[in-house]
């Protein structure tokens, strides 16, 4: 199993802006009930779409820099990024199967 990986105000440069395939970034907090009730979703992501999508997750509380640049608000937020650049977001607790068809849709090839 394929765990997500934690990102920092250091290593997002490297992780998430400069990674090859696309990046989810899971935004979230321990203090927040709606974090952990998404953190399972997040987590089996990072298996089933193991080499297609790199799958991080960020401590809003520890990440105050990349936080305030992407203006996350309210958490829990998950963002994709391509190619550096935020392409996708989703702000709050939603099923499994919402967030896949989302990611899905992200994923696909440009037309």
């Amino acid at each position: 199993m394929v765990a997500p990986l934690a990102v920092t105000d250091t290593s997002f440069q490297r992780e998430v802006l400069e990674a090859e395939i696309p990046v989810l970034v899971d935004f979230w907090a321990g203090w927040c009930p709606p974090c952990k009730m998404i953190a399972p979703i997040v987590e089996d992501f990072a298996s089933e779409y193991e080499g297609r999508l790199k799958v991080t997750k960020a401590d809003y509380d520890a990440c105050p820099t990349v936080a305030g640049t992407y203006r996350v608000m309210s958490i829990p937020t998950l963002m994709v990024f391509r190619d550096g650049q935020p392409v996708g977001t989703v702000v709050g607790y939603q099923p499994k199967a919402a967030l896949r068809a989302k990611l899905d849709a992200l994923l696909q090839p440009a037309r």
